[in-house]
């Protein structure tokens, strides 16, 4: 090639191809770099920016609300430099090395673009997606503003070919609700060892409060201590000083007639002044015309698909921690306290005055098996071990038996489901009381 020929191929027409390819591929790395910081960016963490006065956080987070948009316009903006750039550089090796320039153009620009328009910015990028973000959402906000009718012309055309195939999408909906993503945060740090279990537990458990219902951590019926309202007074004293609990429901008739709930301070002070008259008079204290429903409370009944996250701003607003739990039929199923809401974050609260705790409910064995009472729920369950047994089905170990036996099991009856093996110990009478579970 003459020095002729030389002058001619690094003309001006040279310079400014060359320049045009490398201002391109800097466009390139600022639409890749910025499509992962707004992407990869935490929403919690630019909240907290935005309210300390990151006025790029705010904007951050405004661009993020429709991830449908902002990723159409990024994916847009980056196609058109790409090929513009691609496209350039194949006409300038072209003029360089005739038609092999094709080819040598096409290797190159794979490696300027993999390097400098992709792994660079998007390595940046992911380190820091919140700075990152807040930096570049200026420029992308004007470049969504500009690309917007292209953008929702795309994105008709594109819901239309999907309906075609029988999906619908909603374009108001995110990829994954908040709740989800939390909870999903704080498995992953559990499973990686930041987390503590029960750290996870109580964080799990707060956020599931508006997913679950009463009906799933109530006392049943069955085990409710009450009193009867015709009892002597006496005997009704004498009841309520032996029971551990300090509230109790007041039947009259039938245990279904709940007419009242007597706590046992108010009965105390109550018997306490009615027989005070009698003991300064020197007499024997009589409680003859003492009536128990002068000091019994008016019950508190809740429907049973009543979440928990509801009925804890119910028990703080009306100031109780007591409520009776009907079905839509109005048929009393069980109870309810803010402390067992509280034991579905904290785990199980027991004192003194508990007839059953944990360690009486579940039992590990030396083989590595659990003796579990079947009352027991399956939430508790995986909680203690730390195991998966689902519980869409059934509250408690003995209802996962039996809904998955389709029967009432027999004493020594073994079961394999859900990769665990269940024998069943003891059955009183059609209650499953105590079964054996061990890992498959």
């Amino acid at each position: 090639m003459t020095p002729a020929e030389t002058g001619t191929i690094f003309d001006g027409t040279f310079w400014i191809t060359s320049g045009a390819i490398l201002l391109l591929l800097v466009f390139s790395g600022f639409f890749s770099g910025s499509e992962t910081a707004l992407t990869a960016a935490s929403r919690g963490k630019l909240r907290v920016r935005a309210d300390r006065g990151d006025k790029g956080a705010g904007r951050a987070l405004s661009i993020t609300d429709d991830n449908e948009r902002l990723i159409g316009s990024v994916l847009l903006g980056n196609n058109l430099v790409n090929i513009l750039a691609a496209s350039l550089a194949t006409a300038l090796f072209t003029r360089l090395f005739g038609e092999s320039g094709v080819a040598l153009a096409t290797l190159v620009m794979t490696l300027l673009v993999l390097v400098f328009a992709e792994v660079l910015p998007k390595t940046y990028a992911i380190t820091r997606p919140e700075a990152a973000a807040a930096l570049v959402s200026g420029p992308i906000k004007l470049v969504i503003l500009v690309f917007s009718p292209i953008v929702s012309a795309v994105r008709a055309f594109t819901r239309l070919v999907l309906r075609l195939f029988g999906i619908e999408t909603d374009p108001h909906s995110q990829i994954l609700a908040v709740r989800e993503e939390i909870a999903g945060a704080i498995s992953l740090g559990h499973s990686e060892g930041a987390v503590e279990k029960e750290d996870r537990d109580r964080l799990l458990g707060a956020l599931d409060l508006g997913e679950r219902t009463v009906e799933e951590i109530m006392l049943h019926r069955r085990q409710i201590e009450m009193i009867d309202a015709d009892k002597d007074v006496t005997e009704v004293l004498e009841q309520a000083l032996a029971s551990p609990h300090t509230r109790l429901p007041v039947f009259r008739g039938e245990p279904e007639n709940i007419v009242g709930v007597i706590h046992a301070k108010d009965l105390s002070r109550a018997m306490y002044a009615a027989g005070a008259p009698a003991r300064d008079a020197g007499h024997a204290e009589n409680f003859g015309n003492f009536n128990i429903m002068d000091v019994a409370m008016e019950p508190y009944f809740v429907p049973e698909t009543t979440t928990l996250d509801d009925q804890m701003r119910n028990f703080l607003k009306r100031h109780t921690h007591f409520a009776l739990v009907v079905d839509e039929y109005g048929a009393l199923q069980g109870l309810i306290t803010l402390e067992d809401i509280l034991e579905e974050i904290v785990g199980e609260i027991t004192d003194e005055f508990d007839a059953l705790g944990l360690e009486q409910e579940l039992k590990k064995l030396s083989d590595g098996s659990y003796t579990v009472d079947g009352a027991m729920t399956i939430r508790d369950l995986n909680r203690a071990t730390d195991w998966s047994l689902p519980d869409d089905e059934a509250n408690t170990v003995a209802g996962l038996v039996i809904h998955e036996a389709q029967m009432i099991p027999n004493e020594g009856q073994v079961f394999s489901f859900h990769g665990f093996r269940f024998e069943v110990q003891r059955r009183v009478d059609n209650r499953i009381a105590r079964l054996k579970i061990r890992p498959l």
